[in-house]
């Protein structure tokens, strides 16, 4: 593939570039898209690389070309030969997994690795381009609009240092993963991004991820009402949920429980286009819905964890020796656990992920002693040490 064609805009040429890319270990993978004015997102490049140093290892995808088929990629993406590498790779999975319900095997992300290998908290690939790859990145390109064509050579050399430079980085994470025997801790993170539960919305469970400001189980039923309708109505057009109505206006709905159109002109909160058409009928029939619920069958409201007093201090403990043993393996201290686990931990209502897998080794085995009794804590100096009792 020549400098000429950098850009692939044919399914025989993506074909060409996968086929030399199934003859390398891996191949660094990102992508350009728009999600301001959709509910999914809106692909609109993919950048791709191999290892060395010829022109033609790095190129540009312009998935917009109409007769482009993206079926080559795919098939490079289930090749268990040729390790697919990411960074902080969420969105960009749920793009493929949306549009053929298939993940990247085996996958890396580099966002992880460096958590894993004391970079800090959820690392920029700026800052590994800076500390790994010593190179610099001109950002100025990354909120332009990739839908628009063409693109400037600013832009392709924008997306194109993406990927080029990902490749030092990866190399560079695999061998101090290898060097440190952290790869199976990577492995274990990553499946959660390789999970179609992680990308799966369904409408039965879109209330979920609001806050329920009411002890009622009727307004929670027209709560839960509500967000499915809002939910499948933004799917099925492709906008945006709030672009439907607001999060601040379903709970409007939902406390004020309108029964008629005219109704709707009494909220301060909902947009004009939901007080009418297509938009009204649902809401209307979706608090219908709700009111047509028998009492015994309404849903139970969720019940909020009660911390019981007197666990703050033990919370505090389990921060310090938090923040002592990451700093010791090297860890991003919120990948290991949050301030929100440790609360649980302390007041013994939840946090059981840390005493599985890496994390039990790292920070789990010693936060159970803790919280028994086994050890205590001391300052030595700057550092703090461990005292077995």
């Amino acid at each position: 593939m020549s400098k000429a064609m950098l850009t692939i805009t044919t399914t025989a040429q993506l074909a060409d570039f996968c086929t030399d890319c199934a003859k390398h270990d891996y191949v660094t993978i990102d992508t350009e898209f728009l999600r301001e004015r959709t509910y999914y997102s809106k692909l609109c490049l993919i950048q791709m690389a191999y290892p060395g140093e010829s022109e033609d290892s790095a190129v540009l995808i312009d998935v917009l070309e109409k007769s482009l088929d993206l079926g080559p990629l795919y098939d490079l993406f289930e090749n268990k030969s040729v390790t697919k590498v990411f960074h902080a790779a969420r969105q960009d999975l749920e793009i493929f997994f949306v549009d053929r319900q298939i993940f990247p095997k085996p996958f890396f992300d580099t966002q992880v690795a460096a958590m894993v290998c004391g970079f800090g908290e959820q690392v920029g690939y700026e800052t590994l381009v800076r500390k790994i790859a010593k190179s610099q990145l001109d950002k100025s390109s990354r909120f332009t609009d990739w839908s628009q064509r063409p693109l400037s050579d600013k832009q392709k050399a924008y997306a194109l240092g993406d990927v080029t430079h990902l490749r030092d980085i990866y190399e560079f994470l695999s061998k101090r993963l290898d060097k440190t025997n952290r790869r199976s801790w990577v492995e274990e993170e990553v499946q959660i991004l390789t999970s179609p539960e992680t990308y799966n919305t369904d409408p039965e469970n879109a209330w979920r991820r609001l806050k329920n400001r009411s002890n009622s189980r009727r307004f929670l039923a027209t709560v839960q009402a509500l967000a499915k309708f809002r939910e499948e109505y933004a799917q099925a057009r492709n906008i945006p949920r709030n672009r439907v109505f607001k999060d601040d206006a379903l709970m409007e709905v939902a406390a004020t429980r309108p029964k008629l159109e005219g109704d709707l002109g009494k909220s301060r909160l909902l947009l004009r286009e939901a007080r009418k058409g297509q938009i009204a009928e649902g809401i209307l029939d979706a608090v219908k819905q709700a009111d047509a619920i028998s009492n015994d069958a309404l849903p139970a409201v969720p019940q909020i964890k009660q911390r019981p007093q007197g666990s703050e201090g033990l919370a505090d403990l389990l921060r310090v020796l938090l923040k002592a043993k990451a700093e010791k393996a090297g860890v991003a201290q919120k990948l290991i656990a949050s301030a929100s686990d440790l609360d649980d931990i302390a007041a013994g209502v939840g946090g059981e992920q840390i005493f599985f897998g890496w994390r039990s080794e790292v920070f789990g085995d010693d936060a159970k002693d803790l919280c028994e009794g086994r050890i205590a804590l001391s300052a030595n100096g700057s550092s703090v040490e461990i005292i077995k009792l």
